[in-house]
């Protein structure tokens, strides 16, 4: 009526970068990431070793230990792919990166292949997460959940702000 709309918000999928087992993000062991200091997100620890995107967006930035990559979604999400706990300290050896900064990439997309046994062998935990950073800025609602899960499967509903 009187040419009005109602102001819509995105719904973007965000979907499990890898195949494995669903981990609430308070249930992870890093206080850092279970705290959600880093942001709203969620775990899958993993029974595959390509890491795929969880989104459909733009690289932002590959870590130079290759441990982590950020995403720009079209809705203005950050979403950082974060692979294992203390990987850091590999100095990215376990870790063979298939995309890079700048790339367009669509939910599925591989990322990188990684070699789980090198992190478990270093004491490490493999566990990837999926974090969107800004979400204190741009996310009005979130939920995720999820148990066994592929690569592209839907793993939460989250409302854009």
């Amino acid at each position: 009526m009187f040419g009005l709309k109602k102001k819509q918000t995105a719904r973007p999928v965000i979907a499990a970068p890898v195949d494995g087992r669903y981990v609430a993000i308070e249930d992870v062991a890093d206080p850092l990431f279970s705290q959600k200091a880093m942001g709203e997100g969620f775990g899958i620890d993993p029974i595959a070793p390509t890491v795929y995107s969880p989104v459909i967006g733009t690289i932002n930035s590959v870590f130079k230990t290759k441990h982590a990559i950020g995403i720009t979604t079209d809705e203005g999400l950050e979403v950082l792919i974060h692979i294992g706990l203390d990987t850091v300290k590999l100095n990215g050896r376990p870790f063979d990166m298939l995309a890079g900064t700048g790339q367009r990439v669509e939910v599925g997309t591989p990322l990188v292949d990684v070699d789980m046994k090198q992190i478990t062998a270093a004491g490490l935990d493999p566990v990837v997460l999926t974090l969107i950073t800004n979400s204190a800025e741009k996310v009005a609602a979130v939920s995720f959940a999820g148990e066994s899960l592929k690569h592209g499967d839907a793993v939460g509903d989250v409302t854009v702000a």
